[in-house]
């Protein structure tokens, strides 16, 4: 908007001029994010999930004030790190929280309705960002789009506590009575029933393998757990989703259809908000098919879609233009359906055929076992796939954890090692079958 490029500065103040100036302030948001979710690494398991939710919205209502009321360049810049940093907090969080409390039939599609109402948000701020356009010099154009996002967060901080808090973390603090609670009212059980116990158990005996980790530095180790494994996929899985050309189009939309295509600064804006609004309809149908397809199978197809899309956007000209514009909306339906929930196109799908066990209907014990059976990076994808499943594909029991070979060579070390087991205080006995 012309109003922010060429006013924010005021008279005799700094002026957002240049493409590299506009760049700094865009990125300065993701700088901030960065250094949000890095941070969390150390604070989410201090605070738990729901008070690192609660503190990322506080400090994001303090970068949005921060920034819907900037005179200089410096001002913004400085309210765009603090909400990226609130961002980070919450983006980290809440994906982890969610799959903590899902059922392992569930997750996936919870975690794509997450990523749904991402797109959502980004469809409304495509329209807000419309309709104040036509008040353009004025500078409320761009300061209420931006403040109008404390409204969000505002809501969050207002009812994230009356939610359940992660069954994991609490067993982590030793608070295991709650945990049980928590896992009872998730699945509408009392807490001494023999799914929920299960449950618990598995919970509870890999949080207190997990115990044995040397903290971030263990990230970085090869043992029996695999855990650099499991961060370079991670990582990669990522990376490739930023890098895959989703941010440059959902922030810079409405520039590539006025500067690389060439049409009018109007129709521009209108496709823009457009391409959000497909967006976030292509989303919903991963929502539904998640579960069914795999995870492994809408990657694979969402990477070969971007490929191709990308590879027909870059056609240039007035006429190929339109064709161009076309594919940006066919690029986003596919990295909706194949890498919303995952979140150099054409390196995605052999990465994901080779190195990406499918999660479909395993809960994260499950997972954890897996990769503990692992001896090379080239072996996940298949014992993912010979895998015993413990839940069927409605959340059904077929194999109780306290039968499971793991769980007797866990109870074997934890009896040779007492001091493994102190994971905190209020812990619940030990027993192979619910109390009662």
């Amino acid at each position: 908007m012309s109003s922010l490029r060429w006013r924010l500065g005021g008279e005799g103040e700094d002026r957002v001029e240049g493409d590299m100036t506009i760049g700094i302030s865009v990125a300065s948001y993701n700088l901030g994010c960065f250094l949000g979710a890095c941070t969390c690494i150390k604070v989410g398991d201090m605070l738990g999930r729901r008070k690192t939710i609660f503190m990322g919205s506080a400090i994001m209502v303090v970068g949005a004030a921060l920034q819907c009321s900037a005179y200089s360049l410096s001002h913004l810049i400085i309210g765009r790190i603090i909400t990226g940093i609130g961002n980070g907090f919450n983006t980290s969080t809440v994906p982890t929280w969610q799959s903590e409390c899902s059922k392992s039939h569930r997750r996936g599609q919870l975690v794509m309705v997450e990523g749904a109402l991402i797109t959502g948000g980004v469809c409304f701020s495509y329209w807000l960002d419309f309709g104040f356009s036509f008040l353009d010099p004025n500078s409320i154009a761009w300061r209420f789009p931006i403040s109008f996002q404390i409204f969000f967060a505002l809501v969050i901080l207002s009812f994230v506590h009356e939610l359940p808090e992660s069954p994991r973390w609490l067993v982590l603090k030793g608070k295991e009575d709650e945990a049980l609670n928590v896992l009872g009212a998730l699945s509408d059980l009392p807490s001494d029933d023999p799914y929920i116990w299960g449950e618990f158990q598995a919970i509870k005996d890999t949080v207190i393998e997990n115990q044995k980790a040397g903290g971030l530095k263990d990230l970085f180790t090869m043992g029996p757990d695999r855990h650099l494994h499991r961060t370079c996929l991670a990582y990669v899985n990522q990376m490739f989703q930023q890098i895959s050309g989703i941010n440059l189009i959902t922030y810079y939309a409405a520039t590539i259809y006025q500067n690389q295509i060439g049409l009018d600064p109007l129709t521009s804006r209108i496709l823009a908000a457009a391409n959000g609004t497909e967006y976030f309809l292509a989303s919903w149908i991963a929502v539904f098919t998640i579960e069914k397809s795999g995870r492994r199978r809408l990657m694979l197809l969402g990477a070969a879609g971007m490929s191709f899309s990308m590879i027909m956007s870059y056609l240039g000209g007035k006429g190929p233009g339109v064709v161009a514009a076309l594919f940006l909306f066919i690029f986003n339906t596919f990295f909706a359906v194949g890498w919303l929930g995952m979140t150099c196109n054409a390196a995605l799908f052999p990465a994901v055929w080779f190195f990406y066990p499918e999660t479909a209907y395993r809960s994260l014990e499950e997972m954890d076992s897996i990769f503990r059976k692992c001896n090379s990076i080239f072996t996940i994808v298949k014992i993912a796939k010979d895998e015993p499943q413990r839940y069927g594909k409605n959340g059904e029991l077929l194999i109780r954890y306290e039968e499971t070979e793991e769980h007797r060579q866990r109870q074997v070390s934890r009896a040779s090692n007492p001091a493994i087991e102190k994971v905190g205080e209020n812990r619940v006995e030990d027993a192979d079958e619910p109390r009662v």
